[in-house]
């Protein structure tokens, strides 16, 4: 092989290749009340996000409004089995919550660092990255575009393999089945998926 790159599949297939998602658009979470279970991104400008996390309904205590921030896989748990679970209590201005953007993404080249240059302000859009394009899966947010339909929280439950009709593909899971494997061992069911409906989120 030579260390040549591989040439992309769908490059010359835009008839049949779906249109990619809508991307991740962080909004300030402050003054929002409508945050219950919703995907959250939290930090500090000019120092860093953190994200995989659920918030719960704001607490307002004294002058200053909170959100309980939650990681998802403790989310997950608790709404499957009704338990209570530890939400450390994040100020609203240092939450955003992810919403879907309009329209299709248009992510910029991977060769062009100048235009992935963000602003350290507030956590970054997030542009949908063909899996193909992905060095590593397994674990990963995915979205399976089908007929126009995005198909949100699953993960990649494998790398890329060939099937047995020999398509590219790679098995997803529902998120909270891939959650439920870490607290009580059994396996998620999965769907074999081709490469080319599957972004990373």
């Amino acid at each position: 092989m030579g260390g040549e790159p591989v040439p992309d599949p769908f490059a010359d297939q835009p008839d049949w290749a779906p249109r990619p998602p809508r991307p991740i658009v962080p909004t300030p979470a402050a003054g929002r009340s409508d945050l219950r279970g919703r995907r959250v991104v939290v930090g500090l400008p000019g120092l860093g996000w953190r994200t995989d996390l659920r918030a719960d309904e704001t607490v307002v205590q004294g002058s200053r409004t909170y959100v309980p921030v939650i990681v998802e896989q403790d989310w997950y748990r608790a709404e499957a089995e009704q338990i209570e679970v530890f939400a450390p209590l994040v100020p609203a201005e240092r939450v955003w919550m992810e919403t879907i953007g309009p329209g299709i993404s248009d992510r910029p080249s991977r060769s062009d660092v100048i235009s992935r240059l963000v602003s350290l302000d507030a956590p970054p859009l997030r542009h949908p990255v063909p899996v193909v394009d992905a060095d590593a899966l397994v674990g990963r947010r995915v979205v399976q575009v089908s007929d126009g339909t995005e198909r949100r929280d699953l993960r990649a439950v494998t790398e890329m393999h060939t099937s047995t009709d020999g398509d590219i593909c790679v098995r997803v899971a529902a998120e909270v089945d891939w959650y439920r494997w870490a607290w009580t061992g059994q396996p998620p069911k999965t769907l074999e998926v081709p490469v080319h409906l599957l972004w990373i989120e």
